[in-house]
């Protein structure tokens, strides 16, 4: 019965020593996953995302975007 009590204790030491090295694990890989980004600008996980544009500021984007444009046309046909 001595051995029996040995193996048991031997093996509740194994298993607090697993449940602690799972623990470390799922830590390292929840470090991971914020650090890996995806291709939209999003993390994986969803953790930080780029704030959405308001139609006003997408309009005002575009106006800006095509006075670049005509300047450049301007130029091009004084050349």
């Amino acid at each position: 019965m001595s051995n029996l009590s040995h193996v048991l204790v031997g093996l509740q030491q194994e298993r607090k020593r697993m449940q602690q090295e799972l623990r470390r694990l799922e830590g390292a890989i929840g470090a991971l996953k914020g650090l890996v980004m995806r291709g939209n600008g999003t993390r994986v996980g969803g953790i930080r995302r780029r704030p959405r544009l308001s139609v006003a500021a997408r309009q005002r984007i575009a106006a800006a975007q095509r006075a670049r444009w005509a300047k450049v046309r301007q130029q091009k046909k004084a050349a």
